[in-house]
């Protein structure tokens, strides 16, 4: 069964943030302006999709995944258990990481600004907030990638497939969850 769940901004968002953050951590010095162009840019893509998250349709809307302990906890026994039920928007954990990311990624910026004024500029705190909060950053995307592959395996639905047509492909015999 093919389901269409993610719309063109929520894909585009997604992966230039890839994109944005990947280089800003890896590849360009933090001195450079690069640097600071790539961040103004995060801080676009998560002002988009902030807007679009009340604005926006169906699973891209933040009322279809809102933080739900409850429900990230019933599907966290349901991968101890090897019960597969299959989530067409996001998985209550994974709703909890992108919260948890666009959070992060907000404190990144405003402390990234912060440093770059004249009444934090050499500031330590404000220095070591951002560090702390890419460092946090990067941990997430890795626990981000690695749950996406796990989920992809454990479910038979591949999830970065889905982020890149919009479509999740749902094995016939699969119980699904709205």
């Amino acid at each position: 069964m093919r389901f269409k769940i993610w719309d063109p901004i929520v894909r585009v968002f997604h992966w230039s943030l890839v994109s944005a953050f990947a280089a800003n951590a890896l590849f360009v010095p933090t001195a450079s302006g690069l640097h600071l162009v790539l961040g103004y840019l995060i801080v676009g893509l998560v002002g988009l999709r902030l807007i679009w998250g009340f604005a926006g349709r169906g699973y891209a809307r933040f009322a279809s995944f809102p933080p739900d302990l409850r429900a990230a906890t019933e599907q966290a026994a349901d991968i101890a258990s090897g019960r597969r039920r299959v989530h067409l928007g996001h998985t209550p954990l994974g709703a909890l990481m992108i919260y948890n990311i666009l959070l992060t990624v907000a404190v990144i910026a405003l402390s990234g600004w912060m440093m770059t004024t004249l009444t934090f500029w050499g500031v330590r705190w404000v220095k070591d907030l951002h560090e702390m909060a890419v460092t946090w950053a990067e941990m997430s995307v890795l626990l981000h990638v690695a749950a996406v592959l796990w989920e992809s395996r454990r479910t038979g639905v591949n999830l970065p497939k889905a982020m890149v047509t919009g479509y999740k492909e749902v094995p016939e015999a699969a119980r699904i969850v709205e």
